[in-house]
């Protein structure tokens, strides 16, 4: 983040006390930070302080004839490259989503021709209530980007979503940003990944052995581009990446289920090993191996498609982009799987036990449209999440953007 800039406005809260420490993390970056700290905002930190960090002086007043001969609130609210909002009270959220300008916070966010960056944090009913979620969804439907909030124990003793994002979150999320130069910045993601595990009883599973760390990367580098990501995961033992949403699942149904609710989405990439086949009864109880007895007959059923389901679905994803794990013959059966599944594209890559795919860290892919087929040479997962990520961004934007 060095040489890029943030205007921190600083709203009303208890966790106003975090900006602080956020200022100083992004400092550390290398960023520069000018700040606006609200009327509400000094309630609880004090311009001193805030100065003091940033080494810059603080704004806090619309009609200061100082501050606007030295920098007008035009200026103010065009001269960052981000403008970062944290903690995002209720009312700074309506004030955006409604228009409205009549302190120098709200001025800003109305004037400015950057991006902006919310973290919310009020008390959960504030949160859950009808006019916030309105709001949330006009300010997201208007390309405003959010970092949180999180689920914890509120300053007011109660307990749910609206606590802010820690300040290393909101660094992270501000870092993504700036390295991605935030290309699907306004556009709804969805990214599958994992495997499914179909039971048969309570002890026992059919799976496969898919790591999800291919779709982690490209759900991470998605959200590093600025996409509101869903990630709809099977059991992993991973950690889901900064500003992704997570849905965690089990089977192939609960993950058909989970990517309908994340719909409607601009972009659908579906990484996930999805069983094909399941048990068709799942029994209650362990099946116990009898001396002298014979295997148990298992009669299986056949799972949803997920990604022809999609595809035919009434709220398709924009951009629909499956994946194909073979072990022989890749290009031809990812020629072959995109006609039959209707998607846009098909990342096909090899997953032969040789290649290493299946677990490791790096992988060897090839894209394969109606146009043609891009063979891309091996690389590391997170590199092959970033290109395609680019890829995608090429397509929904066009090239020059």
């Amino acid at each position: 983040m060095r040489g890029k800039s943030v205007l921190l406005i600083i709203g009303g809260g208890i966790a106003a006390y975090k900006s602080l420490e956020l200022i100083r993390a992004l400092k550390t970056r290398g960023c520069g930070v000018h700040a606006i700290l609200t009327q509400a905002g000094t309630e609880f930190v004090t311009p001193l302080s805030v100065a003091s960090l940033s080494g810059e002086k603080v704004f806090t007043d619309l009609f200061s004839l100082t501050d606007e001969s030295e920098m007008g609130h035009i200026e103010l609210s065009r001269s960052a490259d981000l403008l970062v909002v944290a903690p995002a009270t209720a009312d700074l959220m309506a004030k955006l989503a409604g228009g409205l300008a009549n302190d120098l916070a709200s001025t800003a966010l109305l004037a400015t021709d950057k991006p902006v960056l919310m973290a919310p944090a009020m008390n959960v009913r504030m949160w859950n209530h009808p006019a916030t979620q309105r709001n949330l969804a006009a300010l997201k439907k208007d390309g405003v980007l959010f970092v949180g909030p999180n689920d914890g124990e509120m300053a007011c003793g109660e307990f749910g979503p609206g606590r802010m994002a820690e300040p290393a979150e909101i660094a992270a999320a501000i870092e993504k940003y700036f390295a991605s130069g935030g290309r699907l910045n306004g556009l709804r993601a969805l990214v599958t990944a994992g495997p499914t595990q179909e039971p048969i009883d309570p002890v026992r599973f059919i799976a496969n052995r898919s790591s999800g760390k291919q779709g982690y990367a490209i759900a991470d580098a998605l959200a590093r581009a600025g996409a509101e990501t869903t990630l709809v995961s099977g059991p992993v033992d991973i950690a889901a990446p900064t500003s992704v949403r997570l849905l965690k699942v089990t089977t192939a149904r609960e993950m058909l289920a989970a990517c309908e609710s994340a719909l409607p989405a601009d972009v659908a990439v579906m990484t996930a090993a999805v069983a094909d086949w399941r048990p068709e009864v799942a029994l209650n109880s362990k099946i116990k191996k009898d001396a002298g007895a014979k295997a148990p007959a298992i009669q299986m059923a056949e799972n949803p498609d997920i990604l022809a389901t999609l595809a035919r679905h009434a709220q398709r994803p924009g951009l629909l982009i499956g994946f194909a794990a073979e072990t022989e013959n890749v290009v031809a059966y990812a020629q072959a799987k995109l006609k039959k599944k209707g998607c846009d594209w098909i990342v096909a890559n090899d997953v032969s036990p040789a290649t290493g795919v299946m677990g490791g860290d790096r992988n060897t892919v090839h894209i394969v449209t109606a146009g043609g087929v891009e063979d891309w040479p091996e690389m590391q997962k997170s590199e092959v999440g970033t290109r395609l990520a680019a890829r995608i961004a090429d397509a929904v934007r066009g090239k020059a953007a």
